[in-house]
């Protein structure tokens, strides 16, 4: 390695190349009026990133903890969500001081023959993102519609021309499409919840953690289960690329404002998908739980048993809408982040619809192979595939974030303070451990 390289300015190897998401870069205007205005500029990734944190692995691992053990586990969902906000203000910290998203910061700062490895890691956790989110949306089709699963992952190719439509209309159309999404997700679940009348004192209580999480083996797995799938890898990549469509300035004070109001808009958007996670795990202790079914782990389950638990045929309804909602928007997050990846890392400059589709024709041919192949239950141990590869490929994006925003010499007057560089290290070891722990349960069986 060529050492005189780190002589380049800002602890960099190089000069920053071209522009994250270069089509949208600081296409959106952040006026100049009130402070409630500028910070309206900025709400809007913080939900697309939110989207990552309620895909259908998610889904599955919140039915499970509340179908078993009732509330209990709300504190673990809590804690995953903390550990979310301070990972990805990092990812906001390290766009903005230093004008590169991670994927580009890791090609500028490591030799080549640790960029590269980090890049196939990365396009894989992609591929794996993609992989649940078309399974996912052929689920929630099957659930509304009654569209074989065969034919739904198939039809979820369509999509592609949804996120081509918008981006020609701006990236705030997009933004716009997540946001109405989710809310059309929180609507649903608002009404189950309603419909399954929980205990809101045992809901409250199970915001408090207990000794039992730790003392029960099963509680603690599936605990591990929930904190283990809690950040997705191309969450971190996709945070850091388009937090720079904002147009903020570019002196020290217009820095620190973007900073600011970036880390808001996540934090308010992590807290939302929170309510959305709280909710699944809510309405599977109220609905099942509490009737003795103990053991719905399968999204077709869940669908099957809420009519006739709530007494109402709209409950599975509104269940297969949301999924199929948060389907839509985690397809729309995961091939914005294969187009960072892939500039990122390799330069490689492709015309978004081609990305786009490429992307999706690798996450689809597998899916339709053990669709068709071994039917709802090859989906169903295909889906826990995924969340085990992303939880292996979770560390290396992880801890290069981190580095980098420790470096005084890479942040320059932006750098991470101690304690929350402290926070960040103690989030990385124990999700590192808590994969580590879940890949060997998964190969052991």
């Amino acid at each position: 390695m060529d050492m005189s390289r780190w002589d380049q300015p800002n602890g960099w190897r190089h000069q920053p190349g071209e522009a994250s998401l270069s089509d949208v870069h600081r296409s959106i205007h952040v006026p100049s009026g009130s402070k409630l205005r500028r910070i309206a500029a900025f709400a809007g990734p913080g939900y697309m990133v939110a989207v990552g944190y309620m895909d259908p692995g998610n889904w599955a691992t919140s039915l499970a903890g509340g179908s078993k053990f009732g509330y209990a586990l709300l504190a673990v969902a809590l804690l995953s969500n903390l550990m979310a906000i301070v990972l990805q203000s990092l990812c906001a910290r390290l766009a903005i001081a230093s004008g590169r998203d991670l994927a580009q910061a890791c090609r500028d700062a490591f030799p080549k023959w640790i960029s590269i490895p980090l890049w196939a890691l990365a396009e894989i956790a992609i591929i794996a993102t993609d992989i649940a989110e078309v399974i996912g949306t052929a689920i929630g089709l099957n659930l509304i519609f009654g569209i074989p699963l065969e034919l739904g992952v198939l039809i979820t190719a369509l999509d592609v021309f949804i996120i081509l439509y918008l981006q020609k209309l701006g990236f705030r159309w997009i933004e716009a499409f997540i946001i109405t999404m989710l809310g059309v997700i929180a609507v649903c679940f608002g009404v189950q919840i309603f419909l399954a009348d929980p205990d809101w004192g045992g809901v409250i209580r199970g915001f408090f953690p207990t000794t039992e999480i730790v003392r029960n083996p099963e509680m603690l797995y599936l605990a591990l289960g929930i904190l283990g799938a809690t950040v997705m890898p191309h969450n971190l990549y996709l945070h850091s690329g388009i937090v720079q469509t904002r147009a903020y300035g570019h002196t020290l004070p217009e820095k620190r404002e973007a900073l600011t109001f970036a880390t808001i808009d996540s934090t308010v958007a992590l807290c939302f998908a929170l309510l959305i996670n709280a909710s699944i795990l809510i309405l599977a202790a109220a609905a099942f739980n509490a009737h003795g079914q103990t053991d719905v782990v399968e999204l077709g389950d869940a669908h099957a048993l809420l009519s006739p638990l709530l007494g109402l045929a709209i409950a599975p309804m509104l269940f297969g809408i949301a999924l199929l909602c948060c389907g839509l928007n985690s397809t729309v997050t995961a091939t914005l982040a294969g187009q960072i990846v892939m500039e990122g890392f390799l330069k490689i400059r492709l015309q978004p619809w081609i990305r786009r589709l490429i992307t999706r024709a690798i996450a689809i041919v597998p899916a339709a192979l053990v669709t068709m192949l071994y039917g709802d239950q090859g989906t169903a141990e295909l889906l826990i595939l995924t969340q085990v590869v992303l939880s292996l490929q979770l560390s290396f994006a992880v801890f290069p974030l981190v580095m980098f925003t420790a470096s005084k010499i890479k942040m320059g007057a932006l750098v991470a303070p101690r304690w929350l560089t402290a926070i960040a290290y103690l989030i990385a070891i124990v999700i590192a451990v808590l994969n580590v722990k879940l890949l060997i349960d998964f190969v052991s069986g």
